[in-house]
């Protein structure tokens, strides 16, 4: 069931009694198939009357609901959202501005305070008035301030999957490819085209150059400048970031078996920390854990390599270069 809003205009006494933890605990609560809740709209809110706002919505102070915009059952916008253009929220939902093409919004993703979700790239190779798209899957948290943008070209797309954090002021420039349940800290920025696979997750003040790729379950160190691919497993560090061995907590952190993790351990060091560089080059000492009988049968192992291959292919960054350890 959805129903027509009409904006209401406030008067000064509303704002002072208002808090803003209170616009969140004024919804009733959903706990039944058949109950419905009631919707929310903060006085200071500008809803056209045109708009379409299902059951238990809560729009937040100082927000702007666009004339074509739709929201879904159980949306929440925090304040100072904007929604404009053709733009519906909930299950396979449309949220942007008056741009051609659109952004798609799933279901129970929480937009911050001044977050900006679905506006025009910032790629010199947009051309104006071409369509451009974003994706967004399930239960996303998008943080204060971060921005999210769409894509450079009609035949791309920005994309991003279901369960991820994305902490405040981070950025996803166009074009990026973000798996699941990775956590991005404040100030995460990603350049266009990258790629961030599952389960990653970046501390604070960190910047990954484009078209490189964030392998799964690694781990990239607070202010790290990223530019070549990060393997899965792997931690990085360092103002241009340098492969400091493997996500070791991060795996414990995921379940992953002590015999797996030991496997992908010796792996490790015999691809990246041979007892004598000389005799193998990088290739062979690859090859080398291909072709190990114990290793080769090891899930996690063969999946390290084929992502340390996949970079290493042609029109792709490479990886980044192993911490040399000083002996001092």
């Amino acid at each position: 069931m959805s129903l027509f809003v009409k904006f209401r205009k406030s008067s000064p006494s509303s704002l002072s009694i208002f808090s803003f933890q209170s616009f969140f605990t004024t919804l009733p609560h959903f706990s039944g198939e058949k109950k419905e809740t009631s919707s929310f709209i903060h006085p200071t809110a500008v809803v056209h009357p045109n708009a379409i706002i299902g059951q238990g919505v809560s729009i937040g102070p100082f927000c702007t609901i666009g004339s074509s915009a739709r929201l879904g059952n159980g949306c929440q916008l925090y304040p100072a959202s904007h929604i404009f253009g053709n733009t519906e929220l909930g299950s396979g939902a449309v949220v942007g501005d008056d741009l051609p093409g659109q952004t798609v919004l799933g279901c129970n993703n929480i937009i911050g305070h001044h977050a900006v979700v679905g506006v025009k790239c910032q790629d010199m190779k947009y051309k104006p008035g071409e369509e451009c798209f974003l994706d967004v899957g399930n239960n996303n948290e998008i943080r204060e301030h971060a921005s999210i943008h769409r894509s450079s070209k009609s035949s791309d797309r920005t994309v991003i999957g279901d369960n991820n954090l994305i902490m405040g002021s981070c950025h996803i420039a166009h074009d990026c490819k973000i798996g699941n349940n990775n956590i991005f800290a404040n100030k995460t920025l990603l350049a266009g085209h990258v790629v961030v696979e599952d389960y990653t997750h970046t501390a604070g003040a960190i910047a990954v150059h484009q078209f490189c790729r964030v392998g799964s379950f690694s781990f990239v160190g607070g202010g790290s400048v990223v530019s070549e691919d990060v393997p899965k497993y792997t931690m990085v560090a360092g103002e241009r970031a340098e492969l400091r061995g493997l996500n070791l907590e991060g795996l414990r952190r995921r379940g992953f078996m002590v015999s797996e993790i030991k496997s992908l351990r010796m792996a490790y060091r015999k691809i990246f920390m041979p007892v004598d560089a000389n005799n193998m080059g990088f290739e062979e000492r690859l090859a080398e854990v291909e072709q190990d009988e114990e290793l080769s049968n090891v899930p996690a192992v063969c999946s390290m390599v084929q992502s340390i291959r996949d970079s290493l292919a042609e029109n792709r960054r490479g990886i980044c270069r192993v911490r040399q350890w000083s002996n001092l």
